[in-house]
């Protein structure tokens, strides 16, 4: 818990300090701008966020389900409430994966089921991921619409890149056994001798264990087609809900035609991964910049700062709140 408050904190000061130089030199142009927003349209944007978590909740129930029939609808969507408080309130996103593994645990799901649910999930989402990101690379290239921000194109190349290679590994982990076993063998002999691991065979033993039912868990899910499409598509919806959220914000704004759908999209894709980069929960500072960036090529001055903090609020701030509100009231459910 002490981990925690000491990364709220900071993101609290960081939060302050980003607003203080979004605002600083608009500050009367921006309440202005916030002062007009259609209520209508505002709506309309906090609906497309709530459909995000929803499409992602989605997609984890459907390989929940392979595991546990009697879980229940309600109980992924207010997991996947409380992932994203945790993800958002630690560096790279690190605490959601443990607390669904945790979680799952509670709710009757053994730990190395939950493992293998996280992981297989992540691999759906990863596949949406680069998906999306090959999409934008290609709108980008074709209609030129970022190509006046050379330094920031060579670092969503990069992100593309590593988030290939994120792909990659999982795929090697999830189909290698051989190559996956002789590295855990190899690793636990090495911290038995460094005097790390006291009883090298049990460990190698569990460990084994382990990584069998990963990779038959893995395979499992890859012949189920339906749940593999379906998982992949909730995935690939969620995360064009979450992108073209900024053509909503900039609608309530009265920003049209400036921003498009298609704008919004694409410059979203490349404002997540480069928010991959900063090690700060939330990505604070890192995605407020690539978001004044990418779209202060077609707006500027308040509206832009104005469509800045909305967008902020809903996509990141908001789904916090709630979460953390649902953790609070959390309870795990007893089967029936």
């Amino acid at each position: 818990m002490k981990k925690f408050r000491n990364n709220g904190i900071i993101l609290l000061l960081i939060t302050i300090i980003v607003l203080y130089f979004v605002m600083k030199d608009n500050f009367v142009s921006i309440i202005h701008e916030l002062s007009k927003v259609n209520i209508l349209w505002f709506i309309l944007a906090l609906i497309v966020v709530l459909l995000y978590v929803f499409f992602q909740a989605k997609g984890l129930y459907e390989i929940i389900k392979v595991y546990d029939k009697k879980y229940k609808w309600h109980q992924a969507l207010k997991l996947q409430f409380m992932t994203n408080f945790f993800n958002g309130i630690t560096p790279f996103s690190t605490g959601g994966q443990p607390l669904q593994v945790y979680i799952l645990k509670r709710d009757g799901i053994r730990a190395t089921n939950g493992t293998n649910i996280i992981m297989q999930n992540f691999i759906l989402y990863q596949c949406a991921l680069v998906l999306y990101g090959i999409v934008a690379l290609g709108i980008n290239a074709l209609t030129g619409m970022f190509s006046s921000l050379p330094v920031l194109r060579s670092l969503i190349v990069l992100g593309f890149g590593i988030n290939t290679a994120v792909l990659v590994g999982l795929f090697v982990i999830s189909f290698t056994k051989k190559l996956n076993h002789w590295v855990m063998e190899k690793g636990i002999q090495m911290l038995a001798k460094m005097h790390l691991v006291k009883n090298s065979k049990e460990t190698e033993e569990k460990w084994e264990e382990r990584l069998t039912t990963f990779h038959n868990g893995a395979k499992a899910l890859f012949r189920n087609r339906k749940t593999l499409l379906k998982g992949f598509l909730y995935q690939v919806l969620g995360l064009t809900c979450l992108y073209i959220l900024p053509y909503f914000v900039f609608q309530a704004l009265g920003a049209d035609p400036h921003i498009s759908a298609l704008v919004a999209i694409v410059a979203s894709a490349y404002i997540w991964i480069i928010g991959a980069f900063v090690p700060i929960p939330g990505a604070s500072g890192g995605i407020e910049y690539g978001f004044l960036q990418f779209f202060g090529v077609f707006l500027g001055g308040g509206i832009l700062s104005a469509g800045l903090i909305i967008w902020r609020f809903l996509s990141y701030y908001l789904l916090m709140i709630i979460g953390g509100i649902v953790l609070s009231f959390y309870k795990e459910e007893k089967k029936i």
